[in-house]
């Protein structure tokens, strides 16, 4: 039976455009028949991995999302001495190992019918990945040792050794949020963290920042430049979601790596913002309120609690107001489904109340 840790988390952004639409706009959702500031899992989990806590907790044991692995190989190849026409070859089949090739069979040089002459290959296009591929570091180590032996060789991969390049996927962002290749899906690696998309706990509406820039060398009175960006700003709730038993397993056992990244992901979700427009609003903002769970009871979000647009007032904040709503919706679900968890622990920013280390420990233990 799968161990489950979850995690409910309030964050309050004054204004910001944290993540953008295809617009440029801040991201919406309708919820409760109110509209909702929104930032993708997606969003969040770049900003969390990619973020310099991340890297000094697990850098190590942190994968590489690219289409260009075969390049790398390439490169490689290249600065070992080996012809190009061998290199690129090789990196063929060794990329290959992790995906099918944008192109599937690269065009030999001809000579036009014209006369223009010989038509040279796009490198970058004949050895990228048509998916972004999630590599981990034994993984990418393994595929340029493999390039280095068939260089002092001179001989090409054979089909053993390519079969054995995609094998560890022990990298922890890879375990974490998991890796799906649909041209190998031999390959794929269950997600063990799961993140709902963040969305203001009120109503909330996009606004439009009408914005000038003076040109320092004119002379006329008027701007140089005008323009507009939207922006929003609010109390978001976030559900996070950790397989802790199935983390394990995809880190082949190591229950100390397992609680190193935890401890990482925990302490990136409660200090980590999303980077966008980071420049232009200063974006940061640290967790006001967690709620950590754990158990192996089957998880469940506490949005129901905001289905109702939080209001706030004079007397009572929109942040208070929010967790009362998230305590009563969390206390009726144990009413009426028994208890939803073993144990839980909790950080209130605004009360002083409980600390990030104590729920490190906690969700560790």
């Amino acid at each position: 039976m799968s161990d489950f840790i979850q995690l409910h988390i309030l964050t309050h952004y004054a204004p910001a455009n944290l993540n953008r639409d295809d617009t440029g706009r801040p991201k919406t959702a309708l919820m409760g028949g109110a509209l909702r500031l929104r930032v993708s899992s997606q969003s969040l989990k770049r900003a969390w991995r990619t973020s310099d806590l991340f890297q000094a907790a697990v850098g190590e044991h942190l994968g590489t999302r690219t289409r260009l692995l075969g390049k790398d190989v390439h490169d490689a190849m290249l600065a070992q001495g080996l012809d190009a026409q061998k290199a690129l070859e090789w990196a063929r089949q060794i990329a290959a190992a992790f995906g099918s090739l944008e192109v599937e069979k690269p065009e030999s040089k001809k000579k036009k019918a014209d006369g223009e002459g010989a038509q040279e290959p796009d490198l970058k296009k004949l050895l990228q990945i048509k998916e972004i591929v999630h590599v981990s570091p034994a993984e990418r180590q393994a595929a340029l040792q493999l390039a280095a032996s068939c260089v002092q060789r001179g001989k090409g991969p054979e089909a053993a050794e390519l079969n054995l390049l995609s094998k560890d996927a022990t990298a922890v962002d890879v375990s974490m949020f998991g890796r799906m290749l649909a041209s190998a899906n031999e390959f794929n690696v269950d997600a063990a963290v799961q993140v709902a998309h963040a969305f203001t706990v009120h109503r909330a509406e996009v606004e439009d920042d009408y914005f000038s820039a003076v040109d320092d060398l004119g002379t006329d009175t008027g701007a140089g430049h005008i323009g507009d960006r939207g922006y929003g700003a609010g109390l978001f709730y976030l559900y996070v979601c950790v397989n802790r038993t199935l983390l394990q397993e995809n880190l082949q056992g190591d229950k100390a790596l397992a609680n190193r990244a935890m401890a990482s992901l925990l302490e990136a979700i409660a200090k980590v913002s999303p980077t966008g427009m980071q420049n232009s609003y200063a974006s940061r903002a640290y967790a006001a309120y967690v709620l950590a769970e754990k158990g192996a009871q089957q998880p469940r979000s506490l949005s129901q609690a905001f289905l109702r647009p939080v209001q706030g007032s004079d007397d009572r904040s929109m942040l208070t107001e929010a967790i009362e709503s998230l305590q009563k919706q969390r206390a009726n679900f144990d009413k009426t489904y028994g208890a939803c968890s073993d144990a839980s622990l909790g950080m209130d920013t605004d009360a002083g109340t409980g600390s990030l280390q104590a729920l490190i420990d906690f969700i560790q233990d």
